[in-house]
C-alpha cells in the first residue's frame, strides 16, 4: 500500500505546514513557478484541482518556438525571449525537447514570396544568435516533401524550430522542484480564499480523491504567505473572489492525429489553411503525422475537456488535403483528436483570436498573485514575474541568476541491455530518476508498447511514483498511448491490468471501472464529434 500511504502522507504535510508559497496549479506556468521558487529555499506547495497538465499543458501543439508572426505583429522582445528559452531546453533537455526542420512553400504572385519571408527568418535567427535557414529549389523540396502539391510552387524556405512532449515536460520540471522540496498533490481543489483583513493568506482545500484511500471531501484550511493563481484559463475564477474583472479569453486549438504511414514526414510545414489564410503546422510527432490548429473562442464549461467540433475536424481536413492532394485523407484516417484551450489575456476588443497577443500577464489582488497568459516556450520567465510580484510578501529579491531548469541526469553510458536509441528515451523522459529508473523497473518491461517508442516499464513507474489516480492520467498524460494508438490504446496493452493491481493495489472491480470511464473520456474528448464518429 506504499503509494496509498504516500498520498495520506503529502496530505498531512500539505495541511499542517505553514507555507511561503502555494501555488494553485499544476501546468507548466505553475510547475515553473514551484521550480522556481523551492530552487530560492522557499517552502513550497502546489495544489491541482485535477490531474497534472490536465488543461492547457498537455493540449499545446508541442512546439517549443519563438514565434514567427509576433515579429510580424511587432512583438519583437516576445519572439527573442522564447528563442532564448527554446535555446536553453534544447541544450538542458535533449530527447525531451528536440529540433525540427520547418519548411514554408513559396508560390508564384502569392506573398509572402521568398525574399520577404527570408528577411522575416534572418531577424528570426539574429534573435536566436544564430543562421539556421536556406532555401530550396521546388524540386529539391518536393524531394522533401514528397505528395505536396506542386502547381505554381517556386520553391520553399527552412528554418528551424523545436519540438517536445508538453505533458513530460511538465513531469520533469516537476522531478527537478520535488528534488528541491515540493510537496505537491493533485486531485486537490482551492475551494475558497482565506483572507486576514483585507489580504489573501491562504487557502481552503478539499482533497477530490475519494477513490485513492481519502475520505471523500476532506477539507482542510493552509496559510501561506504567498498564494499564487497558475490556473491558465482558470485564473478569473478565484481572481473574480477580489475583483470583479474578466481578463481571460479562453481560445480553443484542435489537431488531428494520422498514421506516418499515410503521410511520412521527417520533418514539418507550415501553411495557410485555404479558406481563411490562418497559419497551420503539419508535422511529425511522436511516430505520428499532426495537423493543427483551429483557433477559436470556447464559451464552453471549463470543467469539462474541450473536445473537437465537426466544423473543426472537417476545417483541418481541408487544410491537409490541400496541401497533400494525393493522399486524400478521410475522418476513417482519424487515429485521434485532442484539443485545448489557450489562456490568452484579452486586449477586449473583441479581434480576431489569432491577432490577440500571447505575452504573459501577472496581478496582485489583495496579495493573490495571479499569473495567466503567455507560452509554453517562456515558463521559465512567466515564473520568474509572477515570483517577482509576490516577493514585498516573502521578503526576498527575485533576479533571474540564469540557473538551469533541469540538472545532468549524470546518466553514464547505455546498459548492455537496452539500445542507445531506447537509453537516450529513458534519459529525455526521466532525467535525474534515470539510473533509478533502470535500477527498479523489471527488465523484462523494457520493452516498445506496439509500434511507438513508449515502453512498458514507463508505466509501471509512472503508477509507482507520479501520482496516477485515474487510468486517464497514465494513458493520456504520463504516457501519450491514448493519443498514439487506435481506440485509446488499451486493447494492445495486455500487461496493464497487472500493473494496475501490482502498484495502484487496485481490485477487478476497480479497473474494469477504470476501463469503461477511460473509454468514455477517449471516446467523447480524443476521438470524433459524435455525428462524425465511424
Amino acid at each position: 500500500m506504499a503509494v496509498i500511504e504516500a498520498r495520506k502522507q503529502q496530505w498531512q504535510t500539505l495541511t499542517t505546514t505553514a507555507w511561503d508559497v502555494l501555488v494553485i496549479g499544476g501546468g507548466i506556468t505553475g510547475a515553473g513557478v514551484a521550480r522556481e521558487a523551492v530552487r530560492r529555499g522557499l517552502r513550497t506547495a502546489l495544489i491541482e484541482q485535477t490531474d497534472y497538465s490536465w488543461g492547457t499543458s498537455s493540449r499545446s501543439s508541442k512546439m517549443v518556438h519563438g514565434g514567427l508572426r509576433y515579429i510580424a505583429q511587432g512583438e519583437v522582445r516576445l519572439t527573442w525571449h522564447s528563442l532564448t528559452e527554446r535555446e536553453r531546453l534544447l541544450r538542458e533537455a535533449p530527447g525531451l525537447v528536440e529540433r525540427m526542420g520547418f519548411h514554408f512553400a513559396h508560390y508564384k504572385g502569392v506573398f509572402p514570396g521568398r525574399w520577404p519571408f527570408q528577411f522575416l527568418i534572418t531577424v528570426y535567427d539574429l534573435l536566436a544568435g544564430m543562421r539556421d535557414h536556406r532555401y530550396f529549389k521546388k524540386l529539391n523540396f518536393l524531394a522533401r516533401m514528397p505528395g505536396h502539391r506542386g502547381e505554381g510552387l517556386t520553391g520553399a524556405t527552412r528554418y528551424t524550430d523545436a519540438v517536445v512532449d508538453d505533458s513530460r515536460l511538465v513531469q520533469r520540471v516537476l522531478d527537478e522542484a520535488v528534488a528541491d522540496g515540493l510537496v505537491m498533490l493533485n486531485y486537490v481543489k482551492a475551494t475558497d480564499l482565506v483572507m486576514t483583513g483585507d489580504r489573501v493568506t491562504g487557502l481552503r482545500l478539499q482533497d477530490t480523491s475519494d477513490d485513492f484511500g481519502s475520505d471523500r471531501g476532506e477539507t482542510a484550511v493552509v496559510a501561506a504567505k504567498a498564494v499564487i493563481n497558475a490556473t491558465g484559463a482558470w485564473a478569473d475564477r478565484l481572481r473574480r473572489k477580489l475583483i470583479d474583472e474578466v481578463r481571460v479569453r479562453p481560445l480553443r486549438g484542435s489537431h488531428l492525429v494520422f498514421s506516418a504511414h499515410r503521410l511520412p514526414l521527417s520533418e514539418a510545414l507550415i501553411c495557410h489553411h485555404p479558406d481563411d489564410q490562418r497559419v497551420m503546422f503539419i508535422y511529425p510527432w511522436e511516430g505520428r503525422t499532426i495537423v493543427g490548429t483551429t483557433d477559436l473562442d470556447h464559451r464552453d464549461d471549463l470543467d469539462i475537456e474541450a473536445a473537437l467540433s465537426e466544423a473543426e475536424m472537417h476545417y483541418l481536413l481541408r487544410g491537409i488535403n490541400t496541401q497533400f492532394p494525393a493522399a486524400k485523407f478521410t475522418v476513417e484516417d482519424i487515429i485521434s483528436t485532442w484539443s485545448g484551450v489557450r489562456p490568452v489575456v484579452s486586449a477586449g476588443d473583441g479581434s480576431d483570436p489569432s491577432k490577440e497577443s500571447r505575452s504573459h500577464s501577472v496581478w496582485d489582488n489583495q496579495g493573490l498573485i495571479t499569473v495567466t497568459g503567455g507560452k509554453l516556450t517562456t515558463f521559465r520567465l512567466i515564473a520568474l514575474d509572477a515570483l517577482r510580484l509576490a516577493a514585498g510578501q516573502l521578503g526576498i529579491t527575485v533576479r533571474d541568476d540564469g540557473a538551469a531548469i533541469f540538472r545532468s541526469p549524470q546518466s553514464g553510458p547505455a546498459p548492455e541491455h537496452l539500445t542507445p536509441a531506447m537509453f537516450a528515451h529513458v534519459v529525455a523522459r526521466f532525467g535525474i530518476h534515470t539510473q533509478r529508473f533502470l535500477r527498479e523497473m523489471p527488465a523484462g518491461e523494457l520493452v516498445h508498447i506496439a509500434d511507438t517508442n513508449t515502453l512498458l516499464a514507463e508505466l509501471r513507474w509512472a503508477c509507482r511514483h507520479e501520482q496516477v489516480v485515474h487510468l486517464d492520467d497514465l494513458l493520456m498524460r504520463r504516457v501519450r498511448l491514448g493519443l498514439l494508438l487506435p481506440r485509446g490504446g488499451l486493447s494492445l496493452i495486455p500487461q496493464i491490468d497487472a500493473i494496475l493491481r501490482d502498484e495502484l493495489h487496485w481490485s477487478a472491480e476497480k479497473i474494469s471501472a477504470e476501463r469503461v470511464r477511460y473509454e468514455s473520456i477517449w471516446r467523447r474528448y480524443y476521438y470524433l464529434p459524435t455525428a462524425a464518429k465511424v
